[in-house]
């Protein structure tokens, strides 16, 4: 059983003491088909009522950063620079779910609705550290970057109490111990990269960059635990992938040729190493099934992305106007694409390689200051990825070549004007998001849409000025903001879960509703 499609962010806590919570818990009854519920009208308009809402959606988060920078002259024109840091993170994802795993369709406490809560804990740390070095007209540098990445992810099950019998698990709060351990991962990595560069300064207003980088990672994935009932497979995928790179170069130019007028062009050739994700978690190769992981890895089916980018641009910039223009083309190599089939309820997840990608695009910029604290600005992006060529996949051929990637608009606008005076600001911006396939063979796509956002905010500062009790204050600002100012309904993540080839698999995020948010900060 694959994730369930998530309809919005926002939170449904359920006491079952009043009428109006004892609804939200019926409505879960109904979509196990357990007798006490029964589902809106307008459900009955949809072609799986049962599976169109879930309750107590939330997510936790808790990251703990540290580092330390040092930088070092050694000399007029050497300098040595380096950073030590080091991250842990919680994070918790949770739902509950109607869809219990048991053959009878009830948790062991004869409850038909459980909490699935996917949990990971992950740490990491590293360095940097590079040499700089001027001599005539050539900025040259050469570094490392080292870091050590592991984590543990999985989903557990907590069984909700049945309807009279307790209060609903406070899915935000401390947790009880699970019902069941669902399935668990456990990854670790190891990576390096190092560079060389050199900066060449061909005249005062030209200059030319040489470069190439090395890369080399190395990740381990391990089973900890997995109930098959639940996942369906006997075997999460466990391995050892190895991404390496010894030689990708990396060529620019930038000419100033007149005031206020430049023009720059870039080469580059990047790889990605493997992705770390979990069971169903992503297109990675551990979140596949052991059988496919030795299917797809031990036959060379799955390399690293890699990628050729060429790119050309233009910039003009003075007080009243800044304007660019670029243009790139992109060739990708071994495309990782997560592949979706089955019915929503228990999909089946695969990583596939889908071959090549052509991408050519061109975004534009232009930003106006006619007066002294107006700014309107404008910018245009148009995008035409396709896959190269069709792809097999459980002995039936998908004619994708020349359909645009998935989740991926080719067309998108973003518009904002602002205004400040004195301690006062407003904006308001607008967004445009062009269709996006929905499939890989683009018989389904995700309308476009606008949304248009809102906000003013107050700077009072100094506040000693107007009592001396308040001099410790430096600044009090007020803001309001508003989120989708028209309430437009629209789809934000599309693919949440992987993307089908042909066919409605509804895996996706309703974007948030009109929201208000409003906030004071304050200075010391």
């Amino acid at each position: 059983m694959l994730q369930r499609l998530h309809l919005g962010t926002s939170r449904c806590r359920w006491e079952p003491s009043t009428p109006s919570q004892k609804k939200a818990y019926k409505l879960a009854l109904a979509a196990n088909n357990k007798p006490g519920g029964a589902l809106p009208a307008g459900y009955s308009k949809l072609s799986d009522p049962y599976d169109a809402s879930y309750y107590d959606g939330g997510t936790v988060e808790r990251d703990y950063l540290g580092g330390l920078n040092m930088d070092f002259a050694l000399t007029s024109r050497l300098r040595w620079k380096s950073t030590v840091y080091a991250q842990g993170q919680y994070g918790r994802g949770t739902w509950a779910s109607p869809y219990p795993w048991y053959s009878d369709g009830l948790m062991p406490n004869g409850s038909p609705l459980f909490d699935q809560i996917t949990l990971e804990h992950a740490q990491r740390g590293g360095f940097t550290s590079a040499l700089h070095y001027q001599i005539a007209n050539n900025d040259l540098s050469a570094g490392i970057w080292y870091e050590h990445y592991h984590v543990n992810v999985g989903r557990n099950a907590y069984e909700e109490p049945v309807l009279g019998e307790g209060n609903p698990i406070n899915s935000m709060g401390s947790l009880p111990d699970p019902t069941a351990h669902l399935w668990g991962d456990s990854f670790s990595s190891n990576s390096f990269t190092a560079f060389v560069q050199d900066t060449y300064r061909v005249l005062p207003n030209v200059s030319l960059h040489f470069g190439f980088k090395s890369l080399w990672q190395s990740v381990t994935g391990d089973q900890t635990t997995n109930i098959p009932a639940y996942t369906g497979t006997d075997a999460l995928a466990s391995g050892t992938v190895t991404t390496a790179r010894a030689f990708l170069p990396h060529i620019s130019g930038d000419w100033h040729f007149l005031k206020n007028h430049e023009l720059f062009f870039d080469v580059a050739e990047n790889v990605k190493s493997y992705p770390i994700a979990g069971y169903k978690g992503g297109a990675s190769p551990f979140a596949m099934t052991q059988s496919a992981y030795d299917q797809t890895m031990g036959a060379g089916k799955m390399k690293p992305e890699t990628n050729w980018n060429f790119a050309v641009g233009y910039r003009y910039v003075d007080h009243l106007l800044n304007a660019s223009l670029y243009a790139y083309h992109t060739n990708f190599h071994n495309r990782l694409q997560q592949i979706t089939s089955g019915p929503i309820t228990n999909p089946y997840s695969a990583v596939m390689n889908v071959g090549g990608v052509t991408m050519n695009g061109v975004d534009a910029a232009l930003v106006i200051t006619p007066v002294t604290g107006l700014s309107l600005s404008n910018s245009i992006s148009w995008n035409h990825a396709t896959y190269d060529q069709n792809v097999t996949s459980g002995g039936t051929t998908y004619a994708i070549a020349g359909q645009q990637i998935v989740n991926y608009p080719r067309f998108m606008y973003k518009a904002s004007l602002s205004y400040s005076w004195r301690d006062l600001s407003a904006h308001i911006d607008t967004i445009y998001m062009g269709k996006r396939n929905y499939t890989y063979t683009g018989d389904l796509s995700i309308p476009s849409y606008w949304l248009t956002s809102a906000g003013a905010q107050y700077h009072l500062r100094n506040l000693g000025q107007y009592n001396r009790h308040l001099g410790f204050l430096q600044d009090l600002t007020f803001s309001f903001n508003v989120y989708n100012l028209t309430n437009t309904t629209y789809i934000a993540t599309a693919g949440e879960n992987g993307n089908s080839m042909s066919g409605d698999n509804q895996s996706f995020l309703i974007g948030a509703p009109r929201q208000y948010f409003g906030s004071i900060a304050a200075a010391f």
